[in-house]
């Protein structure tokens, strides 16, 4: 049995007809009707609660958003009736708020209570008996650098709820103050869970503390998170992936806390201000550490590509998410990691030692799950919208477990001798029955060469080649495309971009990564550059072709040069390749690869999910492949399209990725393509790499 995700709901589906599609919205914390029916999240940036269809799992519906007069911050369904915490608050010093009940199929407000500050965290009880309301009163970051006490202090709110609504009248505050050795008066409380003996346990992030209280609002334990020691992790944020660094002492600060059962509960250790071991842990109640992840969750992580090399002086991959569910008779704890994008799947039928089972991608910058063991589903919520900057909106995204195999991830460097990361892959080119692909300038400080074993489910990432120049890394690179050079070695397309100094050039490298030669573009080509340059590279005979991106200042509109060089005579000539016309930004070329008599090509739009229309590759046949002087008039070669790549990128049911950035074609006609997944950074993580058949038949 394996989770694969099944589909995935853009939030902004849930915008009203005639509203701006374009605003910014997020779906945040995520619960689900007792029927398993209907999805509630909050949206945070629009102010409202969204509600989304789940009758048919594959194929989420909207329903539309209510506005319920401030910040919704957390969700917690009992029946058919929403307890929304929503924040009203004024200033820092100034905080309120109110725990609201609405009814979910009429998306009516059934009635509110006042909480007397600003609510962060919301969970309900087994038996739907009361709610309680982490009530944090959050800090002022830019104050003091941030630092604690900064009143008012927060508390724990318990409330009872009733068959119409909620009971005010019942309204508990829990002090907690006094408590934790960090700022003792100043409990900042981020997240709360409740378990069967209707015990919460909630979570001081800030003051790295955790207080158990029982259900009439008596503190049952209290005691400090505590912190970890911290081997083989990245701690530079140097464009380059290197885990050999340390760090002791490093405070846990929990966010996200849930029960696994009475006596133990699971902690999302993504830390503040002062901390963030990276991993997370589980506890029992009375304080003790049953199991301590360390690095290991980062770790696997790293091997799938989903690391956020960004991140390295902060938190890492900073797990910010924990559910449970019991799926057949397997309890399970879900780690959702906020800067990695994935989720990790642990068996914890013995506390002690979890195993990890899966990771899934989650979406991008994952905030909530929901489990919904009896229609075998886990739902998560991603809050990171990136629409200002042409990227991905924010999604809910939904995972069946299925008796399958995992349909994710598609690449992995699991089983090297050395812990090897990745990502960013931005060309490749078959050798035999194995694949070579190169990294982009995401990657500036350390260009690879990284070796791909396709035959293996995962595909495996067997070994890597760090390119060079003098014995040290080298700079200046953006690798978009690899072909071999017949002797060992390889040949590399940069592609330039003048306005940051990388040169517009081609790279023979030696078989261990030594650059060996620099071969810069002719006065010819470099007087009509534009940043968009090369962006794959293949061999026929002694000719080197290179696709260039898209258009230069002598193209005509929607037609891009590819570029020949010939090794021996150092002659360059082009022919003229006609693109598509977007549709929506703009269309270019992102590969090429010769294979028997023709040269294939990847043409690919800049967009994603649903605006997403050109993903294709096409094929040109080498006869026509006869270069022409540059600066004069270029044939115009005759494209084939063999294959639309939409089908294939919706296939794990994900939203359409948009860098479709590699080919390669292995000696018995295997075509296998690749998605660049930006290193992490504004975008899922997610790398595709999948065959679609045979370039023979």
């Amino acid at each position: 049995m394996h989770f694969n995700r099944i589909a995935s709901f853009p939030v902004a589906s849930n915008i009203a007809d005639g509203e701006d599609v374009n605003q910014e919205t997020s779906s945040e914390i995520i619960d689900v009707t007792e029927d398993g029916m209907t999805l509630v999240y909050t949206d945070s940036p629009l102010g409202v609660i969204g509600f989304v269809d789940i009758a048919d799992a594959s194929a989420p519906a909207p329903l539309g958003t209510l506005d319920l007069g401030g910040e919704p911050t957390a969700v917690a369904v009992i029946g058919t009736t929403a307890f929304v915490g929503v924040n009203t608050s004024d200033s820092y010093v100034e905080p309120s708020g109110k725990l609201v009940a609405v009814d979910v199929a009429a998306q009516s407000v059934l009635g509110e209570c006042d909480l007397g500050g600003q609510p962060d965290s919301v969970a309900k009880s087994k038996d739907g008996a009361f709610v309680a309301v982490a009530i944090e009163n959050e800090r002022d970051e830019d104050l003091n650098d941030g630092e604690i006490p900064q009143m008012p202090a927060g508390e724990l709110a318990l409330v009872d709820v009733t068959a119409d609504g909620i009971s005010c009248d019942t309204l508990k505050h829990v002090d907690l103050t006094g408590l934790a050795d960090v700022a003792g008066t100043d409990p900042e409380p981020e997240f709360v869970d409740i378990n069967g003996l209707g015990e919460t346990v909630v979570t001081l992030q800030e003051n790295n503390h955790i207080v158990v209280v029982s259900r009439e609002g008596e503190v049952i334990s209290h005691f400090s998170a505590g912190a970890v020691d911290l081997d083989g992790i990245d701690v530079a944020e140097d464009d380059a992936l290197d885990f050999t660094g340390s760090l002791t002492g490093v405070v846990r600060e929990p966010d996200a806390v849930k029960w696994i059962d009475d006596d133990h509960f699971a902690t999302a250790n993504e830390g503040d201000y002062k901390g963030g071991s990276r991993g997370w842990t589980i506890f029992a109640k009375d304080g003790s550490v049953v199991y301590e992840s360390g690095p290991s969750f980062e770790h696997e992580v790293i091997k799938i590509g989903h690391y956020p090399e960004g991140r390295s002086e902060n938190k890492g991959v900073e797990p910010e998410s924990v559910t449970t569910g019991t799926f057949g008779n397997t309890p399970m704890v879900f780690i959702g990691s906020e800067r990695g994008s994935v989720v990790g799947v642990y068996d914890v039928t013995d506390p002690a030692n979890p195993a990890l089972r899966q990771l899934l991608p989650s979406g991008v910058g994952p905030e909530g799950y929901v489990t919904i063991p009896e229609r075998n589903l886990l739902v998560s919520a991603n809050e990171t919208d990136l629409v200002e900057d042409g990227g991905a909106r924010a999604h809910v995204m939904i995972f069946e477990y299925q008796d399958a195999p995992a349909s994710y991830p598609q690449l992995t460097s699991e089983g090297m001798d050395e812990l090897t990361g990745w990502g960013a892959i931005s060309g490749m080119v078959a050798d035999g029955d194995m694949i070579w692909a190169v990294n982009d300038s995401f990657y500036g400080g350390q260009p690879s060469i990284f070796k791909i074993d396709p035959s293996r489910t995962p595909a495996r990432i067997v070994d890597v080649i760090r390119v060079t120049r003098d014995g040290a890394p080298a700079q200046a690179l953006d690798m978009e495309g690899i072909t071999l050079d017949g002797e060992g070695g390889f040949w590399v397309a940069n592609e330039g971009r003048t306005d940051r100094d990388i040169p517009h050039a081609l790279y023979h490298v030696d078989a261990d990564g030594a650059i060996t030669e620099e071969v810069a573009l002719p006065e010819a080509l470099m007087a009509v550059e534009k940043r968009f340059g090369f962006e794959g590279v293949t061999k026929v005979g002694d000719t080197l072709w290179m696709a260039v991106q898209r258009e230069w200042a002598d193209d005509p509109e929607n037609t891009v040069k590819l570029v020949a060089y010939n090794i021996v005579t150092g002659e360059w000539g082009a022919v003229r390749y006609e693109k598509a016309a977007p549709d929506y930004g703009w269309v270019g070329l992102s590969e090429i690869t010769a294979h028997g008599d023709h040269v294939y090509i990847v043409e690919r739009d800049n967009q994603l999910g649903n605006l997403a229309v050109t993903k294709k590759v096409y094929r040109v046949a080498l006869d026509q492949m006869q270069p022409a002087e540059l600066g004069g008039d270029l044939p115009v070669v005759a494209k084939e399209e063999v294959r639309d790549l939409i089908p294939d990128l919706a296939a794990t049911g994900g939203y359409v990725l948009d860098k479709v950035e590699g080919l390669a074609i292995l000696e018995d006609g295997t075509i296998w393509v690749s998605t660049d997944n930006d290193g992490v950074d504004d975008h899922s993580g997610e790398t595709m790499f999948f065959q679609i058949g045979s370039a023979n038949s």
